[in-house]
């Protein structure tokens, strides 16, 4: 099984040193990607420019794989869109997988002029001039535009993996249609994790697709031999869950902790991996930002480093 990670600490302030240095911390532990999301004009936690950050965490490690959990193409043209990432993957030799999205805040596509109707046409209409670019052939994006040649290319041919983060019935009929993995959203509770990869094998289907083999799946994750610190870090998510549950995207969360959230001695959290392996065919397991206030960094790192450990 693939271990990846998103930053445990990560702020507005847009950090490169403190990125990289827990970029390369996991990527000593045994993580084989590091993932940063992307988020527009939501004060401390925005993060708009992914791949920036990610060069940053390049020049400071080896082998740890580059990626986003959403890099959203329809508020970006795709010609540079596509330019930027073959960047990426020259500077960082080829480890850039590519988790791409819709989007879904008004506020983001009125500041961008972007109809929030047609963000799926948009998306999959970009994602094609780019995927095409990236294998060389001269492209336009409309029938007024003069074709060009990308250069350069990305190093992994035809282009670098790309994942698709859906939410929704239709976006997974997208994501399946295309034939890439599907990447859910972290809080998705179990059951619902269960019909949307149906749901997507499906599209697949009727595609007449490939069935992707990466089953990704992104969780909390947070592993102790401290009893009662892990009892208090449940009783923190457990309220967090409360707290979301109805508004946006986490409507339905689950208000059951281990329904979207692998917490526990080291023993449980290696038996809780085991299940999703068996249960959802889980081949990635993402470790995601832990949603539980504040927490003294040493136990944060001991509990990634933890993790690593138990995944075989």
């Amino acid at each position: 099984m693939h271990l990846g990670l998103t930053p445990w600490r990560i702020s507005g302030s847009v950090d490169a040193e403190e990125l990289t240095r827990q970029a390369s911390l996991a990527e000593g532990w045994g993580y084989e990607s590091f993932w940063l999301p992307e988020n527009h004009f939501t004060g401390e936690a925005a993060i708009p420019e992914p791949l920036m950050l990610l060069a940053a965490v390049a020049a400071g490690t080896r082998t740890i794989r580059l990626a986003t959990t959403s890099y959203l193409l329809p508020v970006r043209h795709p010609l540079q869109a596509a330019e930027q990432v073959a960047v990426l993957d020259r500077l960082s030799g080829g480890r850039v997988i590519l988790g791409v999205g819709r989007g879904y805040a008004t506020a983001m596509f009125s500041a961008f002029s972007v109809s929030r109707t047609e963000k799926r046409e948009i998306f999959r209409a970009c994602l094609d001039v780019m995927t095409r670019a990236w294998q060389g052939e001269s492209v336009a994006v409309d029938e007024t535009s003069e074709p060009v040649l990308l250069s350069p290319l990305p190093v992994q041919k035809p282009h670098p993996p790309i994942w698709v983060a859906a939410f929704g019935p239709k976006a997974l009929r997208q994501a399946g249609s295309l034939g890439f993995p599907y990447l859910a959203s972290p809080m998705e509770p179990i059951a619902r994790l269960r019909e949307n990869y149906e749901r997507h094998r499906l599209a697949c289907n009727e595609a007449g697709v490939q069935i992707p083999p990466e089953v990704p799946i992104m969780r909390t994750v947070f592993v102790s031999e401290n009893t009662r610190l892990v009892s208090d870090i449940r009783d923190r998510l457990e309220e967090e869950a409360r707290n979301l549950s109805g508004s946006g995207l986490r409507k339905g969360l689950s208000m059951e902790v281990d329904d979207w959230a692998i917490v526990g001695e080291p023993s449980a959290v290696r038996d809780r991996l085991a299940y999703y392996r068996s249960e959802l065919g889980m081949t990635h397991v993402i470790v995601t930002r832990l949603r539980i206030g504040q927490i003294e960094s040493g136990e944060l790192e001991r509990s990634v480093a933890l993790t690593a450990e138990l995944v075989e």
